[in-house]
């Protein structure tokens, strides 16, 4: 079996090419279920080697995780969606204000998978801190955004660096290597928060189409916000990735998914990998509203060394690594 994972720490071509194939013929392959483990963090503190153990062992042998007990209350994230339906609900002239670039902004129907050749069918609005200038909705249109959007971009911040921590607690370094990799009060910060929307269906979409096709994220970790009853996510670990069967991932009130991007295979000598997911189409008998994530992605701030703790692969800037995996897979936006 030729190796899942390619030199360069990102999803291979032929690996691209075979889901490129699935995708565009209208498959949606197998399906198995897997166990996606959930985590308790907490009284972190008093635990944290026990849960840096259970975190390892399920980012190693799958890549994907959940979380919970985590710091943000359902209260909070109820709160988060009510805020992206607000957003999602002006109308497009007003969004269109606001367009995508680097990392922030408002884009609908732009972004075209490798691994799809067709644009997600959804929209989404992005923050990262530095670049909105002109990009936030103004009191009158939408009071309190800004300032209720910060606050959870926050909350999201601190736990991804408590999960962060752990990680680099069994690489290695400091355990605040990360924190200070991703400090928020820079100006190179790139983390970014994601809302998302994906558009209601009629029980009907074009042959090749995906809500969101297959891909690995470019970050170090990503939490993930669903909403219970608005399904559609599916993962594909890495080590049965000729099977192409695809598991499941649940809403659940109140449960973070994690996954591991491809910044941090890269910094972990591949031993924690970024994994292919999805989201597809609901079938006939399944929910056929809009569904709404909230996406946070722990991205290294663009100043920021990459530096293989083995000597695996040459040092690089998170800015300029970010910037080969979006050229890489996207035209457009960045």
């Amino acid at each position: 079996m030729p190796a899942i994972y390619s030199t360069s720490a990102a999803a291979p071509d032929y690996a691209l090419e075979e889901l490129r194939k699935e995708s565009t013929m209208g498959s949606e392959g197998t399906t198995v279920q897997r166990d996606i483990r959930r985590i308790d963090l907490s009284n972190f503190a008093a635990r944290k080697a026990e849960i840096t153990e259970q975190l390892w062992s399920a980012a190693t042998e799958i890549g994907f995780f959940q979380i919970d007990h985590h710091g943000i209350s359902n209260a909070e994230i109820d709160d988060a969606f009510a805020l992206s339906e607000s957003f999602f609900a002006q109308p497009a002239r007003t969004k269109a204000q606001w367009p995508l670039s680097r990392n922030a902004g408002w884009e609908s129907l732009s972004q075209i998978r490798p691994s799809t050749g067709t644009a997600d069918q959804k929209e989404s609005y992005q923050i990262t801190r530095p670049r909105m200038a002109g990009l936030w909705p103004s009191e009158q249109e939408l009071p309190g955004f800004q300032q209720a959007a910060l606050a959870f971009e926050a909350k999201c911040w601190q736990v991804g660096m408590q999960v962060l921590s752990c990680f680099a607690d069994r690489l290695g370094f400091d355990s605040d290597f990360f924190a200070r990799a991703h400090a928020p009060d820079s100006p190179h910060y790139q983390s970014t928060l994601r809302m998302l929307h994906y558009f209601a269906q009629d029980g009907a979409h074009t042959p090749g189409t995906w809500r969101a096709g297959a891909h690995t994220d470019f970050d170090c970790l990503t939490l993930l916000f669903q909403r219970p009853g608005q399904g559609g996510l599916q993962v594909l670990p890495g080590k049965e990735m000729q099977g192409r069967a695809w598991t499941p991932v649940e809403p659940a009130q109140g449960v973070i998914t994690c996954n591991i991007g491809d910044m941090l295979m890269r910094w972990s000598d591949d031993q924690l990998p970024s994994n292919f997911h999805r989201v597809k189409h609901p079938a006939a008998h399944e929910y056929q509203g809009a569904r709404y994530s909230l996406a946070f992605f722990c991205q290294a701030n663009e100043d920021v060394v990459i530096r293989s703790p083995g000597g695996k692969y040459p040092d690089i800037t998170a800015a300029e690594y970010l910037k080969q995996r979006i050229s890489a897979n996207f035209s457009n936006k960045y």
